[in-house]
């Protein structure tokens, strides 16, 4: 087998490879540091949308720019928890609750609609619950929202049921309804008589900076 004599590269070309070989090295040494001084992606803090104002007397709902009261009517904010026994009102009792607290303050005070009552519901828990850190001491029970409907169909005014949901001040041949939302699972129903004395929490826009 025939061999080839092996000659030494050129000068130019050891001295261009010892070159190169040194920039590698080079950019091996410096990548680290220049990995390190890039500055991360910055990442948005999560905002709860649901938060306890300064002074701890509300719940403030960023989404949707309403204040709650922490505790149901009838009972009040100590700086710890509710105190006190909720009241109950009927439908028409629960719309000049918030009439009156409107004029009183001129604040726009208002029964909540049903949508905006079920947000205050965590339903992504298992069961759904009210935050009890946020909304303590709150009657797990059926709760009065704004939103009406009325059922014109007829009914015995003398059945046993019928009465309890009629209440007083309705005809006994038309059921008058309001919605209502059980604060324990976040269900809502249309057919509250609005007779019913129920828990009530007003709701206000946020206050203003």
């Amino acid at each position: 087998m025939p061999t080839f004599p092996i000659r030494p590269l050129p000068l130019f070309s050891r001295r261009a490879l010892r070159g190169l070989y040194a920039g590698l090295a080079a950019c091996a040494a410096v990548s680290p540091a220049l990995a390190q001084t890039e500055p991360a992606a910055d990442v948005p803090a999560s905002v709860p949308q649901l938060s306890a104002s300064a002074d701890g007397a509300f719940v403030l709902d960023s989404r949707t720019q309403l204040a709650w009261p922490r505790c149901v009517e009838g009972m009040r904010w100590n700086g710890k928890t509710c105190t006190g026994t909720a009241e109950l009102f009927t439908y028409s009792q629960a719309q000049a609750l918030a009439r009156d607290r409107w004029k009183a303050e001129g604040v726009r005070w208002r029964l909540p609609r049903v949508n905006e009552l079920r947000r205050l519901v965590n339903r992504a828990t298992r069961p759904a619950t009210l935050d009890p850190v946020l909304f303590p001491a709150t009657p797990m029970e059926w709760h009065w929202t704004s939103t009406a409907s009325v059922n014109t169909s007829k009914v015995n005014p003398y059945a046993y049921g019928n009465v309890q949901r009629g209440g007083q001040g309705e005809s006994g041949l038309t059921t008058q309804q309001g919605w209502a939302v059980d604060m324990e699972t976040g269900e809502a129903s249309g057919s509250m008589g609005r007779g019913t004395p129920l828990p009530v929490r007003l709701v206000r826009p946020l206050p203003g900076p």
